[in-house]
């Protein structure tokens, strides 16, 4: 069956995790709600055998990933980084073109200044990006909703968790279906 080329594809899709840092937990609204539904995006990625990728921003400043995430995330190298943007992270960029990479999930926070500006330039590089409307935040929501409302207008899918998983699991019945189906009841 021909698919339509923005829906995720198992073979060329990874997942980006952006920041998701101590500092940020007290001061983003609803931190744990975006926190748990990156951990199932983790979860998903790791069932499915997909790559995932994750950044902390100037780590000696902002902290470590949280201890929840960085569980999930174990056996998983840091890309730390100074840029706003991803983009800048040539290792990253490298290890995106090494896994033939087309399709790029982007969670994590601030949206309006890293989720933007990295989406921004990956789809500038050619990336088809995804950026989960309900695993992204700002410290304030208007700046949130500002930047979610601007993606589009520059070809990137605002989408959700729930919605990405079930385009990379593609059919039910199957034996990672029913595990997967687990992880977002």
């Amino acid at each position: 069956m021909s698919r339509h080329p923005d829906i995720l594809s198992r073979s060329k899709t990874a997942l980006l995790v952006i920041d998701m840092q101590e500092k940020f937990a007290p001061v983003i609204q609803d931190y744990g709600g975006i926190e748990a539904q990156i951990v199932t995006l983790v979860k998903v990625f790791r069932i499915l055998n997909l790559p995932v990728f994750y950044t902390e921003q100037y780590p000696k400043g902002l902290g470590r990933t949280t201890e929840t995430l960085r569980r999930e995330l174990a056996g998983i190298s840091v890309v730390e980084k100074m840029h706003f943007s991803v983009a800048a992270e040539e290792a990253l960029v490298t290890a995106l073109k090494k896994h033939n990479i087309t399709h790029i999930v982007v969670v994590g926070i601030e949206t309006h200044v890293c989720i933007l500006q990295s989406s921004l330039d990956l789809a500038h590089l050619g990336y088809c990006v995804h950026v989960m409307q309900n695993a992204t935040a700002s410290r304030r929501a208007s700046d949130r909703d500002a930047a979610l409302a601007r993606l589009p207008q520059h070809g990137i899918t605002v989408s959700s968790v729930e919605a990405a998983v079930f385009e990379l699991l593609v059919v039910a019945g199957t034996a990672e279906f029913k595990r997967i189906a687990q992880l977002i009841k």
